[in-house]
C-alpha cells in the first residue's frame, strides 16, 4: 500500500486516480466524514448509493459506483458498504464487509489507479492496522494509495 498526504478528492478532481472509494453506510446516509464532501462534490455518487435498496444488510461487502466527468478528467467514485448503521456507541466497521467491498472493486477495476482515505477506521471505530491488512490482500497487485490528510 502507497501512502500519500493530500486531499482525496482533489487529487481525484486533479486526475490523479481511476477510481476513489469511501465507506458507507446501508441507509443513503452521506452525512459526515468523507461522505458529506463526496455527496456535495460528486452527487452522482450519492444517486448511485440512492439507486442500491435502503437500510438492507445484504448490502454490506457490496459496492455502487459512479462515474463522474469534470472537463476532461473522468473517475468513478465508489460506494463500498463497509457498515450497517452510523448511529450509536462502538465500532460500525464490518470487517468481512470491507475485504468483500474490496475484492469486488478489485475485480471490477483490475488497471485502474485506485486511492482511498482510512476507510473504517475514523467515524466508524474500526481497527486501522486489520482494515489495511484485508485491503492489501483484496488490491494485491493493484495499483492502490492510502491519502491521508496533512
Amino acid at each position: 500500500m502507497k501512502t500519500v498526504t493530500g486531499d482525496l478528492l482533489e487529487l481525484a478532481r486533479s486526475g490523479a486516480f481511476d477510481v476513489i472509494v469511501h465507506g458507507c453506510n446501508c441507509f443513503h446516509t452521506m452525512g459526515a466524514g468523507i461522505a458529506r464532501p463526496v455527496s456535495a462534490l460528486f452527487p452522482e455518487a450519492l444517486q448511485a448509493d440512492k439507486a442500491t435498496p435502503y437500510g438492507e444488510r445484504a448490502k454490506l461487502g457490496t459496492i455502487s459506483a459512479a462515474l463522474i466527468k469534470r472537463g476532461d478528467i473522468s473517475f468513478h467514485v465508489v460506494n463500498a458498504y463497509t457498515q450497517f448503521e452510523y448511529r450509536g456507541p462502538g465500532s460500525k466497521v464490518d470487517y468481512s464487509a470491507v475485504q468483500s467491498c474490496f475484492e469486488a472493486i478489485a475485480a471490477r477495476f483490475p488497471d485502474a489507479r485506485i486511492g482511498y482515505p482510512m476507510i473504517g477506521a475514523g467515524l466508524a471505530g474500526g481497527d486501522w492496522r486489520k482494515i489495511s491488512s484485508s485491503i492489501d490482500a483484496a488490491l494485491k497487485g493493484c495499483d492502490h494509495t492510502l491519502v491521508v490528510l496533512p
